[in-house]
């Protein structure tokens, strides 16, 4: 019924450009679109279901279809406009774009707009509005860590899970230790911070020493168990855990969310485990230390006590650490986790599939 649709083959060649277009990192998004269009109408499919799978109208992909049909991989460039001829041709911005993705100049490991203007001829002014064009900036970088946890799925489904439903009667912690906290005395005295100038501190300073500050942050109330200890090895995590069953009620179960340090394995802490059955142990997957909402509250007290505090002595910081863990506790703030594991995996399907495409 209705119009009759233009038939539509693809060679082999038309196929790949096509699919090169469609994920080529250097292609613009009207450009991706209309070849992904050409590709859902070769399957073939009628335009209603390729408009609706791409988030199209009908008449958009029967504008390409056609397009392609009459002029094939020609008709999907946009069409001549009226006005003065741009002064960069397409080629040319193609050619930047791919040296930019594809390539490192000889000296140095990331192109700057001097080094790219030399290289392709252009002006530093070009460069820079092509990479703003195409949201590109070489000079910035970012990290990312990726788990190999085979039982990755699982593990995620398992914590979140928790901090969606937490079990009845139980208690959910999230369990950590922050190690090598130093005590760090400045050279000199601290500048305070004036009108017009901020704090000032000395470059260089003097070791005092270390400790370890074990914690066990609850998701329900925010509340914090903490306990300071000079060596960090599964003698005092052990003994932390013995912290752990005083201070949580008899009557409750207890799940310790945890990740897969040496030191929560071994085996006189899985005989401890054993002779405490109310305790559930829930590790995180190996790499994935973002899913510890106690890594969150470790930050806060980083940013708030540890970056700019100065200690003569580890006595000292460890006093300031344990008054600092004693106010919290008196206005305690629970985070609020508000992803699903659903959520979760599919944000990092499409990470996956973004970056495995980027190369082609």
């Amino acid at each position: 019924m209705g119009r009759p649709k233009a038939e539509l083959v693809l060679s082999d060649e038309e196929r790949a450009a096509l699919t090169r277009g469609a994920r080529a990192a250097s292609s613009s998004q009207a450009y991706a679109l209309r070849c992904r269009i050409v590709l859902a109408c070769a399957e073939p499919a009628p335009n209603t279901e390729v408009a609706v799978r791409l988030g199209v109208s009908a008449p958009t992909v029967g504008k390409w279809r056609s397009r392609f049909v009459a002029s094939r991989l020609a008709g999907l460039a946009d069409e001549q406009r009226p006005g003065r001829p741009p002064s960069i041709l397409l080629d040319q911005v193609e050619e930047v774009l791919t040296d930019t993705l594809a390539s490192r100049p000889v000296n140095a490991t990331h192109w700057s707009r001097a080094s790219m203007a030399a290289h392709s001829g252009l002006s530093k002014s070009t460069i820079g509005r092509i990479w703003r064009r195409f949201d590109l900036k070489p000079h910035s970088q970012d990290g990312f860590k990726l788990s190999t946890d085979p039982l990755f799925v699982e593990k995620v489904v398992d914590v979140v899970g928790l901090y969606h439903n937490p079990p009845e009667r139980a208690v959910v912690l999230c369990v950590d230790e922050k190690s090598q906290i130093q005590a760090l005395d400045r050279s000199q005295p601290v500048s305070p911070t004036m009108p017009g100038m901020p704090e000032r501190r000395t470059h260089d300073y003097q070791r005092h020493g270390t400790t370890t500050l074990f914690a066990a942050f609850n998701v329900a109330d925010g509340t914090v168990i903490g306990e300071l200890r000079r060596r960090h090895r599964a003698a005092e995590y052990k003994k932390f855990l013995v912290a752990i069953d005083k201070a949580v009620p008899a009557e409750l179960d207890v799940h310790i969310v945890c990740d897969n340090l040496a030191t929560h394995k071994t085996p006189a802490v899985y005989q401890w485990l054993a002779r405490h059955p109310r305790f559930h142990v829930h590790f995180t997957p190996t790499g994935s230390s973002w899913l510890n909402q106690v890594e969150r509250w470790f930050a806060y007290l980083t940013d708030q006590l540890l970056r700019r505090g100065v200690h003569t002595s580890v006595q000292s910081l460890e006093r300031q650490v344990n008054a600092w863990i004693t106010t919290w506790n008196d206005n305690p703030k629970p985070f609020v986790w508000k992803k699903t594991a659903e959520e979760i995996l599919n944000s990092l399907a499409k990470y996956l599939q973004r970056i495995s495409g980027a190369g082609h």
